[in-house]
């Protein structure tokens, strides 16, 4: 690639990397919390939870611009904590339902906790959500629940963000 070419891309990229974050700050619709079973005929397609597992069910409303929305699934659980950052390790799976083709996710197992090395001062101790280190950004579908099966303990919560206007790259 030329130089100019690789600049310009280069510079693109940083403003939609803004652009996002300025959208993801501002732009935040719902920051809600999933729990427990849901009994609707939506979720016939979907496995039920094996022992040690919860199904936890996400029935997002009717948007008029679902191609501008997309979801973030956030997992973890309340732990208590210090001053240091912290976070799970954790995969999640994407899985098709059989015979039906419908996506849903499975956290198999929430991984070691991992954190920052940074002194604390004492009485820094407090409790907060501790999520896995990733979390997927998800189509947005008011047609079909978003089915995630996580270990019994852990908790989902999920957030919606919206596109920002579309701009021309210079």
């Amino acid at each position: 690639m030329k130089l100019p070419t690789l600049l310009a891309a280069g510079v693109a990229a940083l403003s939609l990397t803004a652009c996002a974050t300025a959208q993801a700050e501002g732009a935040m619709t719902q920051n809600n919390t999933v729990t427990g079973q849901a009994g609707s005929a939506d979720l016939k397609a979907f496995p039920a939870a094996t022992a040690g597992q919860t199904r936890h069910v996400i029935n997002l409303p009717a948007q008029s611009d679902e191609d501008a929305l997309k979801v973030e699934l956030i997992l973890g659980k309340t732990k208590t904590v210090d001053c240091n950052r912290q976070f799970f390790g954790g995969s999640l799976e994407t899985r098709t339902a059989q015979g039906w083709g419908y996506d849903y996710y499975v956290l198999p197992a929430l991984g070691a906790g991992a954190s920052t090395l940074m002194g604390c001062p004492p009485g820094s101790e407090h409790e907060a959500f501790v999520t896995t280190q990733e979390q997927p950004l998800i189509r947005y579908n008011s047609r079909l629940p978003v089915v995630v099966y996580t270990p019994s303990d852990v908790e989902v919560r999920y957030r919606v963000w919206r596109a920002g206007e579309t701009q021309t790259a210079r």
